[in-house]
């Protein structure tokens, strides 16, 4: 190839790289900006962020935590769905807990999702003064789960228990365990450092309901971590307490709750919603707390 084609092909692809350059590199994305600004778009593509008092509070796609310095629940407040997003509801963290329907046995300092679960669970009731109680939870809120020690079949489950462990309950925090025996045999607190996993790792249903009062939304994170919104059943049980924390009746909080339920998508997708950022601040507007 000779010098002077070689020179007009370099030259042209430079010319196609210029072209594409502000074409694609500064026409099209300055285009799409200036769309975005359209009344009726501009407030999503600037990330939904709400000001109060010219103050950025928030945005009402992300979720936030309402609890005070030591993460007690502030009662004036609905509070939001749990996040697993880094430190809590951090957009440059923003994940799931990656713990599965199988993960029922602690370790150490890393609690397992039905632990999580109890524990969620029975501080929402706390909280709320509703019925806390889960299935395959302990009365102290871990995760109902024993490991039946002891000859087994040929199926792999264990005939003739010869000791058996309350896994999840360490004798550190109970000399009790949630159950007395177990086939004859007396449940033993765990020792922390001892691996129980020679046994059969058996989950206890217990007597809660069937339909726990606490819905799944207040025990369980959602997938980014961010969800802003929770259910209106968790929202429900929720408006005795932030009424009687702001000195106003039910009813009342849920007016403003009902102003800030999103409905079906399209009518028919997923579940009605309720913005928590939203409803809070609603709240603070029209019925600030007395004290």
């Amino acid at each position: 190839m000779n010098s002077p084609n070689l020179v007009r092909q370099h030259w042209a692809a430079l010319r196609a790289l210029l072209v594409l350059t502000v074409i694609l590199g500064i026409a099209y994305p300055v285009f799409i900006w200036l769309v975005a600004q359209i009344p009726g778009l501009n407030d999503k593509a600037n990330g939904s962020l709400i000001e109060v008092d010219g103050r950025l509070v928030g945005s009402s796609l992300i979720g936030q935590s309402f609890t005070d310095a030591d993460g007690n629940p502030i009662t004036r407040y609905f509070q939001s769905r749990p996040s697993a997003a880094g430190d809590g509801y951090n957009p440059l963290a923003t994940s799931a807990s990656n713990l599965g329907p199988e993960s029922i046995v602690d370790e150490p300092d890393k609690p397992s999702l039905l632990t999580l679960v109890c524990e969620r669970s029975a501080a929402v009731g706390e909280t709320d003064g509703v019925d806390g109680t889960r299935p395959f939870c302990t009365g102290g809120g871990v995760g109902a789960v024993l490991s039946v020690i002891g000859p087994r079949d040929a199926r792999g489950n264990v005939v003739h228990p010869t000791r058996v462990v309350s896994v999840n309950e360490p004798c550190a925090t109970t000399q009790t365990p949630f159950l007395d025996f177990y086939e004859g045999v007396r449940v033993e607190c765990a020792t922390p450092g001892e691996d129980y996993s020679i046994g059969q790792i058996v989950p206890i249903r217990g007597n809660a309901s069937a339909d726990p009062a606490v819905p799944a939304d207040a025990v369980t994170a959602s997938g980014s971590g961010l969800d802003p919104d929770i259910s209106l059943a968790y929202a429900d049980i929720q408006v005795d307490r932030v009424a009687t924390a702001r000195g106003i009746s039910p009813d009342q909080v849920r007016d403003v709750v009902a102003a800030h339920t999103d409905g079906r998508y399209l009518g028919f997708f997923g579940e009605p919603t309720v913005n928590v950022l939203q409803l809070n601040l609603d709240l603070d507007q029209k019925y600030p707390a007395k004290s």
